[in-house]
């Protein structure tokens, strides 16, 4: 295993491994691989990058160009629960400015951190598609909240709180 493995983490760079050897013959696996190790470790690290570029037998410099590239690949972790804040035009308009401030005070995080204990993050994105709902917030991939003000901020946070 190369040096970039961090301690306690060899178990989950094993696994990785048993993936890259079932696909590293096939054509175009990089970005397979990548998806894997992102759902491995939560994000992409640097140490992650270069054990897949070694793995792979291919430049560092093509991985990180894959993981820059494409918008689903993340180089910092994620908390479990992400929570995406349009700041499109529409939700802006109608006070997602001010939704997402009350994120950021209610975690006591900033954009794209993660919280202490890693259940949540925070994250702007330009449109979710549901401008009538106006101001939205999008927690995970399928937990729409429209129309979204800061007072409800805390009854949100707290419903995944236990998960």
């Amino acid at each position: 295993m190369p040096s970039t493995n961090c301690a306690g983490h060899e178990e989950l760079y094993a696994e990785l491994n048993g993936y890259i050897d079932s696909v590293k013959n096939q054509p175009g696996s990089l970005i397979n691989v990548l998806h894997r190790a992102q759902e491995i470790f939560g994000y992409l690290s640097e140490e992650t990058q270069q054990h897949v570029a070694e793995k792979l037998d291919i430049p560092l410099s093509q991985v990180y160009g894959v993981v820059t590239f494409y918008n689903f690949f993340s180089t910092k972790p994620k908390g479990k629960h992400q929570i995406k804040v349009c700041l499109g035009t529409a939700c802006y308009v109608k006070g997602a400015d001010r939704v997402l401030e009350r994120l950021k005070e209610e975690l006591g995080v900033d954009l794209d951190e993660p919280t202490q204990d890693g259940k949540f993050s925070i994250h702007a994105v330009r449109c979710l598609g549901a401008c009538s709902m106006a101001p939205v917030v999008l927690v995970g991939e399928r937990d729409f909240y429209g129309k979204v003000t800061p007072d409800e901020i805390g009854k949100i946070i707290e419903k995944y709180k236990e998960e």
